[in-house]
């Protein structure tokens, strides 16, 4: 772990604005001396492991609603871009090890995604399925599973291939078969994005062709077997269908069933994540659909308002109300499949003077929609070079500007059913209120608020009264029962 993680959360200090006895519930009424109930519920509840859904929401085993705050990490070993024939390798992909698990963690996140490719899982299409690959899988998960981190095997892709693209696809199921083999550096992925090739892989894929059909199913196939690998495994939340898919509407709405259908045979206990087509990156919206894909299914889409299309002058005018819709369609449209809402990927170029500004409504709009969400980057030394760390002279050094815009508290896990949270960051102070489970007591009665790089004390506040909350990062709010509750936590000394 780099300087400043865990050192820091040891001398966080936890104080109470007025001190009160650990353990006990605090209360609310609704002034007629009943307690207010929470909302009816929407959408199929799901009984998984490590989390269901209910309401809307993940729901952990003490019935506690759950957000995961993570980061995408593309990991060497499993980010697919190098080749075996002499071909220079597309982009450095870093290593992954537990400095890196638990320095996310210190940072204040609760959860990992893990690109993989097809192609590393399954190279030739009749030698069956990577030993190795989903051996290195197994390992970065139970590197990410001791520092406390919540893992999404994320079936990933860009470009379709890493031979005529990035990654993804091996090169036996690029169908029409491409007239080049690319290889490296990875300078143009915009206009591989654009290709003939790429495009044309693509509409076999998701098209009604008998290679489409063969395609498809060779992929669940392969998704199922990941799937299988993990199906007992107590940190990975579920899989991810195929990231930023391009086809149209109903074709991508009819493979990911097949997905769902594949990947509950074998693990019917983790979630089925999914996404829009990648076109809703550039048009901040996607298509209402008319059903949802049934229980144990989560809706995923990438928020990525002026990262890509953004002027000078856009981003300079750029406030959170700019930032909104694209958001608060996602929200509508997860609502519509009747699942939670995690955002899969959202992100800024960390060169621009406005990152801070851009990832501080990000997370404040993802609080007032109870989403969940995934930071793009981890670690990158090409393309735009976004992330937490830069690269100097083959040394990773974290900028200490990404931190700093990205540490915040945040609300990991409620002790009932969500009702409102604000974190405002200039006084450093997080404001959540919920229903409370009827009952309740021990693990069931405590929230949990990461506080990540955040130094100095902290006031706790149940319903108007001073507790002391318990740990250093993250904290456990012991407030709960029934009724309506309100917690305010605060560091002390903030601006």
């Amino acid at each position: 772990m780099r300087r400043g993680g865990r050192e820091r959360m040891r001398g966080l200090g936890i104080v109470a604005a007025v001190v009160g006895a650990l353990g006990i519930a605090c209360g609310g009424t609704d002034g007629t001396g009943e307690p207010p109930t929470a909302p009816a519920c929407r959408g199929d509840a799901f009984e998984g492991a490590p989390l269901s859904i209910r309401c809307g929401a993940f729901v952990d085993a003490e019935g506690r609603e759950v957000r995961l705050f993570g980061v995408n990490a593309r990991v060497a070993g499993l980010f697919d871009v190098t080749f075996d024939d002499g071909r220079t390798a597309l982009e450095p992909i870093p290593d992954f090890t537990a400095a890196d698990a638990t320095n996310i963690r210190s940072m204040g996140f609760n959860a990992l995604r893990l690109p993989l490719n097809w192609s590393g899982l399954e190279p030739t299409e009749s030698g069956g399925f990577s030993k190795a690959y989903l051996a290195r899988t197994a390992e970065v998960v139970e590197l990410a599973k001791a520092a406390g981190l919540y893992v999404l095997l994320d079936m990933h892709q860009d470009a379709y291939s890493k031979e005529i693209g990035e990654d993804g696809a091996p090169y036996w199921a690029i169908v029409p078969p491409p007239p080049e083999r690319l290889g490296g550096p990875l300078v143009d992925l915009e206009a591989r994005r654009l290709s003939k090739p790429v495009a044309a892989a693509f509409e076999t894929f998701f098209g009604s062709t008998s290679e489409g059909v063969r395609l498809r199913a060779r992929f669940a196939k392969a998704t199922a077997e990941v799937a299988r690998a993990f199906a007992d495994d107590p940190a990975v939340v579920g899989i991810e269908a195929f990231n930023e898919p391009l086809g149209t509407d109903g074709a991508i709405e009819a493979f990911h069933r097949e997905i769902v259908s594949a990947v509950h045979a074998v693990a019917p206990k983790k979630l089925v994540f999914f996404e829009p087509s990648a076109l809703r990156n550039l048009t901040d919206r996607a298509s209402i659909p008319t059903r949802p894909l049934g229980p144990g299914t989560v809706y995923a889409p990438h928020v990525y308002t002026l990262a890509f299309t953004g002027t000078e002058a856009s981003v300079a005018a750029m406030t959170r109300e700019t930032l909104r819709p694209s958001n608060e369609n996602a929200a509508l449209e997860a609502e519509a499949w009747g699942t939670p809402l995690v955002v899969g990927e959202f992100g800024f170029s960390p060169k621009s003077p406005r990152f801070s500004d851009y990832v501080a409504y990000q997370s404040e709009l993802q609080d007032e929609l109870h989403a969940s969400s995934f930071f793009w980057l981890w670690k990158e030394d090409s393309q735009g070079a976004w992330g937490f760390f830069d690269r100097k002279d083959g040394t990773w050094a974290e900028r200490p500007d990404v931190v700093a815009a990205m540490t915040r508290m945040r609300l990991e896990r409620v002790a009932g059913r969500l009702e409102r949270v604000v974190y405002d960051k200039i006084s450093e102070t997080l404001t959540f209120s919920f229903f409370g489970i009827e009952g309740a007591s021990g693990e069931r009665l405590r929230s949990r608020v990461g506080t990540g790089r955040l130094r100095g004390e902290l006031s706790v506040t149940c319903d108007g009264k001073g507790l002391a909350a318990e740990g250093t990062g993250p904290i456990a709010i012991p407030c709960g029962g029934a009724g309506r509750h309100e917690v305010v936590v605060r560091r002390l000394g903030a601006r």
